[in-house]
């Protein structure tokens, strides 16, 4: 196990190096931020003053290798808009996100579990049909039409839910719903499929001939063995609600990582998004290992090849 964790650790060093090359030198293309942070009137005196205050006086490599010294000493550096800690923003931001995706992962398994499991336990019934029908819809419809949909429908024609907020439940019922639709398709289609394997297999006829109850057989055994594939797609849905937060918070202005990103990129707030992106990237890295030691805790093979 620790072998596998250090191949993944080291693994994850370049991607992350990417990632932070990358958003650094794409947050400069969108311009400079003397021309939002400064007046019209401002003089060529002001602008070059604002500039050798915040760095970017010097050649974008020179800044690069700055950025890189204060982010191994934990220095993310400072908002633009409120000259406050940059990672201090991203760390008030990022439990909003998190509490959004658990929420939807946590609904999304027990559902698809349940949902799926009834699927399977009689294939090609009219519960299965409908099942598989409604999880590929699900899964094929974009998180921005049913966010925009959700609002026209439930907030501005019926005034049942809120367009925006976090106070209430009401207010987290659009969010999660738009977060909730795609990967609750997705889980139900492997969960059924890997049940209706784990429902066919010999340990389950010998359970049954046993006299073995059918909810300990569907849920007990054959789940079980079904559960390292449904895990691992589980993970990367899990690491995709990090990313497609994005949107979602945009439209229903939820205060987390995904808005916060997007706000930083319409102020050039450069110190902030840098932090938040870098934060997002470990997260999601975190994730995918810990994505592998489930895995690799429910299926033996993993382990043995992990060790090898």
């Amino acid at each position: 196990m620790f072998t596998m964790l250090r191949r993944r650790a080291v693994s994850s060093v370049i991607p992350l190096l990417v990632v932070v090359l990358g958003v650094f030198f794409l947050a400069r293309l969108t311009g400079d931020p003397a021309n939002l942070y400064l007046p019209l009137s401002a003089t060529p005196e002001m602008r070059a003053e604002f500039s050798a205050r915040n760095g970017f006086d010097q050649p974008l490599v020179n800044q690069f290798g700055d950025y890189l010294v204060q982010v191994a000493h934990l220095d993310f550096g400072e908002s633009l808009r409120t000259a406050q800690s940059a990672s201090g923003a991203v760390l008030r931001a990022f439990p909003a996100t998190l509490q959004l995706a658990g929420w939807t992962m946590l609904l999304a398994i027990v559902g698809a579990v349940v949902i799926g499991s009834l699927a399977a336990y009689r294939p090609n019934s009219a519960t299965d049909r409908i099942a598989s029908f409604l999880s590929s819809t699900a899964a094929s419809v974009p998180d921005f039409w049913f966010a925009i949909m959700g609002v026209l429908v439930f907030a501005v024609t019926l005034g049942w839910l809120p367009t925006s907020g976090t106070s209430g439940a009401a207010a987290w019922v659009l969010p999660v719903a738009t977060l909730l639709i795609r990967p609750f398709g997705v889980l139900v289609q492997v969960v059924r499929g890997a049940m209706v394997s784990a429902l066919s297999a010999p340990y389950v006829k010998v359970a049954r001939s046993k006299g073995a109850n059918e909810v300990r057989v569907v849920f007990g055994h054959a789940l079980r063995n079904a559960a390292a594939p449904a895990l691992t797609v589980a993970g990367d849905l899990a690491v995709g609600l990090v990313n497609g937060a994005v949107v979602v918070e945009t439209i229903f202005g939820w205060p987390g990582i995904g808005k916060l990103m997007i706000d930083s990129v319409l102020q050039r707030d450069f110190a902030v998004l840098q932090a938040a992106v870098l934060l997002t990237a470990l997260v999601i890295f975190a994730l995918n290992i810990l994505v592998d030691i489930c895995h690799a805790i429910l299926d033996p093979r993993v382990r043995q090849r992990a060790a090898a």
